[in-house]
């Protein structure tokens, strides 16, 4: 394998012309290419400067980028207007996996663990799965807002947070119709956890709480209990995003408390949306022990709510109006340069 310090100059272009078969060029980072980035149409993208001269230096386009594949970056929906183009191993894994919720069918329980710092996500992922999931287990700042639209004094910023008022100023209305409509398939938190003036770990009931004068870093024991064992009743449980600050020691019962119940059931599971998956290696799990662990965020989530990844928009799109093309599919050994 070689690598030049290069994505498309002449540099570039030279290296990827003095190929011997069965040899690999790595180009550098797409990332540092003023083409790449922001995000735009796809037509717009496939006419840069990038994406014009690299297409004509290859026969195939293979996509195995799939963290990044809901953006509308040159790299990703360029290439496909002008090369024939197919998904590569780790995006068709990540893919079957991620929209498994919606695409098998599963006799017992399916349980969706939801937390993480957007709430707007969270709510998305819930409406879309309205039918599909039984019992949704909410933790992180979705889960606060939940638990005030449920009338606990929860779920605001505080003195140095800013991460509660604008979400619900953006989503209250849809909090409250979700939990109205199906309040008998959430459960929320019954305790939550926060730093003492000791900087220890301390607990608090929801119903005793009075004010929020703190910010609230975890869920509470008493709630991984009552998480375990729905988790353990499940066929097949789902997770997007973290239910605590798990990155902090003090604060990671909830997130490891959810991800030990799982590990333990013999159940397919699927452990995504952004950094909650460190979490499986942070505190010595196995990733054997669950059925699929993503490394995506923003993909997850669409996966989730059953929207398009941009790139397989953009396939289907052009293959429609070019008819003689193939459909994008898993690249096999041979299919490519």
């Amino acid at each position: 394998m070689h690598f030049v310090p290069d994505t498309y100059g002449p540099e570039a272009v030279e290296a990827i012309e003095s190929l011997g078969d069965g040899e690999i060029l790595l180009l550098e980072n797409v990332r540092m290419c003023e083409d790449e980035l922001p995000e735009a149409d796809p037509e717009a993208k496939g006419d840069t400067e990038f994406v014009r001269t690299l297409a004509p230096e290859f026969d195939a386009y293979v996509n195995d980028a799939y963290s990044a594949a809901h953006r509308e970056h040159a790299s990703l929906v360029g290439f496909p207007l002008v090369l024939p183009s197919y998904a590569g191993r780790v995006m068709e894994t990540e893919y079957e996996a991620n929209t498994a919720i919606a695409s098998r069918t599963f006799d017992g329980q399916v349980t969706m663990v939801v937390g993480g710092t957007k709430a707007t996500d969270v709510i998305s992922v819930m409406e879309a799965l309205d039918e599909t999931v039984d019992r949704f287990l909410l933790g992180g700042i979705a889960g606060e807002l939940f638990l005030r639209a449920a009338g606990y004094p929860v779920g605001e910023d505080v003195e140095g947070m800013d991460l509660f008022d604008d979400q619900w100023e953006a989503n209250a209305d849809t909090i409250r119709e979700v939990l109205d409509e199906r309040g008998d398939a959430i459960t929320l938190a019954t305790d939550l956890a926060y730093e003492d003036e000791d900087g220890e770990r301390a607990e608090i009931d929801v119903e005793e709480i009075e004010e929020k004068t703190q910010g609230f870093l975890d869920v509470g024991t008493e709630t991984v209990e009552t998480y375990a064992p729905i988790i353990r009743d499940s066929e097949a449980v789902f997770v997007k995003g973290a239910l605590g600050l798990f990155e902090d020691e003090r604060f990671s019962k909830g997130t490891v408390g959810v991800l030990e119940a799982i590990a333990e059931t013999d159940c397919f599971s699927v452990v995504g949306g952004g950094d909650t998956s460190r979490a499986i290696e942070m505190y010595g799990l196995s990733e054997e022990d669950f059925s699929h662990v993503s490394i995506a965020g923003g993909a997850y989530i669409r996966a989730l709510t059953g929207e398009p990844l941009p790139p397989w928009k953009c396939w289907r799109r052009h293959i429609e109006e070019r008819g003689n093309w193939r459909a994008p599919r898993t690249c096999e050994r041979g299919d490519a340069p």
